[in-house]
């Protein structure tokens, strides 16, 4: 049975809301092996945490948290052997909607038997003030100045619906653009996403190819001054075709460069959390995690057409 440390944020928008789910969850996954409970203390601490009970010799690092709080500890985590095991304990909960593990931690935690462990490439940011390495995704422009500014009590309130009423709310304005180069595709840009899933916030499918058992990002970046534009990328993107609406690029990636043209900021988020602004170069990282994954994610993930031959 492996040793398993029990990483989650008390803060988590699950937790919260829901007293005494911590110690039931921790309590289905004891049935695994020997847990030790370990909550985090604040923002930035996931990560530290993780490189701790890894010096302690854990195999498995359970998170309950979530995406952020997940994040934090797959930076922890990178090019050891153990085994990142993620549970649903956050807002959008994107890396378990992706892989099938669901929304409700209880079932996951339970069905943990039910997953196998893959060696997954992540992305990797690197700006100013950010360098970081990714599960999900990272992105420029449009979203991050959404995810800027969300209210956090709001966010409280209302979870994931507080992006969209951000979202809403900036419609009419003008958008910060910036220069992108896409393993040589070069444009100007207002939105860039760089995604290693196709879900985005738990309720679109933007990156539509993509799988964690692909060696490359999918970049999805669209052109546009002002976010009125947005409203027919928007009903592309719910259609399934956002690669079919004027200004709109798709593609298989590998490395990414973005700077911000015209002096103006362009803020930069990653799986869901601010991450500073741009220049910022985001690129792919091989071999780089171990993570349990269901398996009937797995067996449709492989059958990805990427996963071979990606075509930037």
């Amino acid at each position: 049975m492996p040793a398993i440390a029990f990483i989650y944020n008390p803060r988590a928008g699950k937790l919260l809301r829901n007293p005494g789910l911590v110690e039931r969850t921790i309590a289905s996954v004891r049935s695994f092996g020997p847990v030790e409970a370990c909550p985090t203390t604040g923002p930035g601490t996931a990560g530290a945490l993780a490189k701790q009970q890894l010096a302690k010799g854990a195999e498995w690092i359970v998170v309950l948290g979530g995406d952020g709080t997940i994040n934090e500890v797959a930076n922890g985590m990178i090019g050891s052997p153990a085994a990142l095991v993620p549970l649903p304990g956050g807002t959008a909960n994107v890396l378990c909607v992706e892989t099938k593990i669901g929304t409700n931690p209880l079932k996951a935690a339970a069905a943990l038997g039910l997953r196998q462990a893959r060696r997954i490439a992540v992305g990797h940011i690197k700006s100013a003030t950010t360098d970081r390495h990714f599960l999900a995704m990272a992105g420029a422009g449009f979203d991050a100045t959404v995810v800027n500014s969300v209210n956090p009590t709001i966010k409280d309130k209302l979870g994931k619906l507080a992006y969209w009423v951000s979202g809403f709310g900036m419609f009419g304005r003008s958008l910060a653009q910036f220069h992108s180069d896409i393993d040589g595709f070069v444009s100007q840009r207002s939105f860039l996403l760089a995604s290693r899933v196709r879900n985005y916030g738990g309720d679109l499918e933007i990156a539509r190819n993509v799988t964690l058992l692909d060696d490359c990002l999918e970049a999805v970046s669209f052109a546009g001054s002002n976010s009125i534009w947005y409203v027919p990328y928007l009903v592309g993107v719910l259609a399934g075709k956002p690669d079919l609406c004027p200004g709109v690029d798709v593609r298989a990636a590998r490395v990414l460069e973005c700077t911000a043209v015209n002096g103006r900021p362009v803020p930069v988020q990653v799986d869901g959390e601010a991450a500073g602004f741009l220049p910022a170069r985001i690129a792919v990282v091989p071999d780089a995690l171990t993570i349990l994954l269901p398996r009937t994610y797995i067996e449709k993930a492989e059958r990805s057409p990427w996963i071979t031959s990606p075509t930037p």
